[in-house]
């Protein structure tokens, strides 16, 4: 084959440092239309991106030029300076170390946009900590609960 090609579909999920709700409604939008920017910087066309005041989730196609580990790693470091401009109440803003990467296929696309689209409303019934550890489950991995959060 001359060319290569590939669709690989991405829900990437990563919080505040320490979950400290940061994006707040003021800021919340801007930062969610800076992340699809810099996804498609990238080349990864962004689906969807939402969160709360304490965490995003974004479902991206990666390009086949970068890596997902290096994607997360420019758009948390970029957005983390970014967002620093934006006031002094951002001065300490962080995200967290870690981060939450899973595949999904075409199939389960228009179902992951739709659980995005309503994280207002989901984690008024459950915390960030209880979706991350649901997704864990979901995808079999294996993890030291003592290790995943800072």
């Amino acid at each position: 084959m001359s060319q290569s090609l590939s669709k690989i579909i991405l829900h990437i999920i990563f919080s505040t440092k320490n979950r400290y709700p940061f994006l707040n409604e003021k800021i919340r939008y801007e930062m969610h239309q800076y992340l699809a920017l810099m996804c498609k910087n990238f080349g990864c066309f962004p689906h969807k991106i939402n969160g709360t005041s304490d965490h995003v989730h974004i479902v991206c196609e990666l390009s086949r030029t970068i890596t997902a580990c290096k994607l997360i790693e420019e758009i948390k470091t970029s957005s983390s300076k970014w967002i620093k401009t934006k006031g002094n109440i951002y001065q300490k803003f962080h995200w967290q170390k870690g981060y939450g990467v899973f595949s999904i296929g075409m199939s389960q696309l228009q179902t992951a946009v739709h659980y995005i689209e309503k994280q207002e409303e989901l984690h008024s019934k459950k915390t960030y900590q209880e979706e991350f550890i649901g997704f864990l489950k979901k995808y079999q991995i294996e993890y030291d609960e003592r290790y995943v959060w800072d």
